[in-house]
């Protein structure tokens, strides 16, 4: 069946953010605070994504310099000349330095680092280009599922942010969260996902993001979220059964609600983001959004006084049906 991401992105070439020291705990207690508030969630990149590759119009007709060397979308440069590049600008920067000199450009390619030399083209305007698109950072609204009490280690959204264009996990340099509120609702509907429209500041920063992983994202709390709820015990996968259930999850201003489910199967993929289905019973719920939508990845799933997991994905033939991932494999993906 298909299926979609919850986290609502927005492309940006450049994100210029707060910055803070984000040390991290890993968890040792055993109680977590189940969250669901929506967040502003800003990351940026280790290196320069190649977004896709483009021609360039040059006086003697049309080249394409970066697929000519063999530069490939999903490649993430690293370095131009044995320098480090930390984002679009200074690529260009170091590009147009070496005046139409063949650039050694250092890329990292499905875990192996890379050396191409790429001579960049001079358009008819003067300007010198390789031919790529470029991302250096994202941002977008997700869901914090849980806070560690005892030290502000946080998990979220409960699967990796990609990128929108080669689905490459993003390696990330530095990140943030941010107060979010959700501003309008588009209904989720067969084979039409819906989302939460949110906004946020970006310079109102609560934390720090360290991680990107396939199964969430982490960091650090430092600022108020909240109101929060009491920390609670962290079930098991094993205690995980078949019947109803509840998740948290904010879908309009800054309040976090908490809605009825049925957990319908567990166990089925570990590690996927589909460790279990979730199906939505709650009638407020569906009238607001139809179900799960994007914007709702992370909302925490607890049973039976535990919290158990997070939403990840929804079933785009039925927005009332959709994945999580155990809280246990977002754990290990933190630590």
């Amino acid at each position: 069946m298909a299926k979609r991401w919850f986290l609502r992105l927005q492309t940006a070439v450049t994100i210029i953010m707060t910055t803070a020291v984000c040390t991290v705990t890993a968890f040792a207690n055993g109680a977590l605070i189940p969250v669901g508030e929506t967040v502003g969630i800003q990351i940026q990149m280790k290196g320069v994504l190649v977004a896709g590759l483009t021609q360039v119009q040059t006086d003697h007709g049309t080249v394409s310099p970066a697929a000519d060397a063999g530069l490939q979308a999903g490649d993430v440069i690293v370095a131009v000349e044995g320098r480090q590049v930390e984002n679009a600008a200074e690529l260009i920067d170091a590009v147009e330095a070496l005046d139409g000199c063949p650039a050694q450009v250092t890329v990292q390619r499905n875990g192996q680092s890379l050396c191409v030399s790429v001579t960049p083209a001079r358009e008819e305007n003067g300007g010198l280009r390789l031919g790529l698109w470029l991302r250096d950072g994202v941002a977008g609204i997700g869901t914090v599922t849980y806070i560690d009490p005892a030290t502000g280690a946080f998990g979220a959204l409960g699967h990796g942010v990609n990128d929108v264009d080669t689905g490459v996990l993003l390696p990330v340099s530095s990140g943030s969260v941010c107060r979010a509120q959700i501003v309008d609702i588009k209904r989720g509907a067969s084979g039409a996902p819906g989302e939460l429209a949110g906004s946020f500041d970006p310079g109102d920063v609560v934390g720090c993001i360290n991680r990107n992983t396939t199964c969430g994202i982490f960091g650090a709390i430092s600022g108020s979220l909240g109101p929060l709820r009491p920390a609670m015990p962290v079930g098991s996968p094993s205690e995980v059964q078949k019947g109803p259930a509840t998740i948290l999850a904010c879908v309009a201003g800054q309040e976090t609600e908490e809605y009825e489910v049925e957990i319908a199967r567990s166990g089925m993929a570990a590690g996927s983001g589909r460790d279990l289905t979730v199906h939505v019973t709650d009638p407020e719920l569906l009238e607001k959004t139809g179900g799960i939508v994007q914007g709702m990845s992370g909302s925490p799933i607890i049973q039976n006084g535990k919290l158990v997991g997070a939403v990840t994905h929804v079933l785009v033939n039925d927005p009332t049906r959709g994945y999580g991932v155990f809280i246990d494999t977002m754990l290990d993906a933190a630590a």
